[in-house]
């Protein structure tokens, strides 16, 4: 009998493929970025970069966002649909952005090295293991999300909705910056990483900060929250009329 694949599984398939090709993209990136600036391999403490290099690679970063709205906007039948699709590409693409960092580079070492996530507006630092947790959550979330509305489900994602998903987000987003952010005020310095590239100050201390901590406790109330939130949606999701 043959087997017929419905559009939505085609196009889940062909953002797998993208998300996982925006990985290997921004993979190969770090790689130049690490030989350039950590040649004998990465670790913290970070070394110094102008404000130059950052605002291209905040550019960069922001660039890599704008692709992956655009491509959920440009399939999605809907605005939910494309919330889920663009959830499900970015899922895949920073997983592996991971995996093939591995393959070039042989790091992480393990899924609790500590990573910098994002530069703006201060570095955003964590254990592997957060992130990837962070993008399997999204990718739960945008195949349910799929899989229900292809089978007839209408799915309504509502204020309690939005207010538990902003403030999983919100949380887990402390939990990023809280290290930085915590020795940025004690030294009296400003947060924003663009005044800060060019402080020696910061570039002194900042050569010798290794994080030593993160709250687990912090970012898993995040990520209930945001668990709630999906659970709410689906929970209600409707059959069309």
């Amino acid at each position: 009998m043959k087997t017929t694949i419905t559009k939505e599984s085609k196009t889940l398939i062909a953002l797998a493929i993208f998300g996982i090709a925006m990985g290997l993209l921004e993979a190969a990136v770090v790689v130049y970025l690490r030989q350039l600036y950590y040649p004998e391999g990465f670790t913290l403490p970070l070394k110094p970069a102008s404000s130059t290099i950052l605002l291209i690679e905040s550019s960069r970063e922001l660039a890599t966002l704008v692709m992956l709205v655009t491509a959920a906007i440009a399939v999605g039948e809907n605005a939910v649909q494309s919330f889920a699709y663009f959830l499900y590409m970015f899922g895949l693409w920073d997983i592996f952005y991971y995996v093939f960092l591995k393959v070039f580079l042989d790091w992480p070492a393990s899924i609790l090295t500590w990573d910098v996530l994002f530069f703006v507006p201060v570095p955003w630092v964590s254990p592997v293991l957060a992130p990837v947790i962070c993008s399997l959550t999204m990718i739960v979330f945008g195949i349910t999300t799929v899989h229900l509305q292809q089978k007839g489900a209408y799915i309504r994602i509502r204020g309690v909705d939005w207010a538990l998903f902003i403030a999983g987000a919100a949380v887990i987003f402390y939990s990023f910056v809280k290290d930085y952010v915590t020795f940025l005020m004690s030294e009296g310095l400003p947060l924003n990483i663009w005044a800060l590239a060019n402080n020696p100050h910061f570039q002194q201390l900042a050569s010798q900060y290794v994080p030593g901590h993160y709250n687990w406790y912090v970012f898993f109330v995040g990520e209930i929250l945001i668990l709630i939130g999906m659970f709410h949606v689906f929970r209600y999701a409707q059959p069309k009329s």
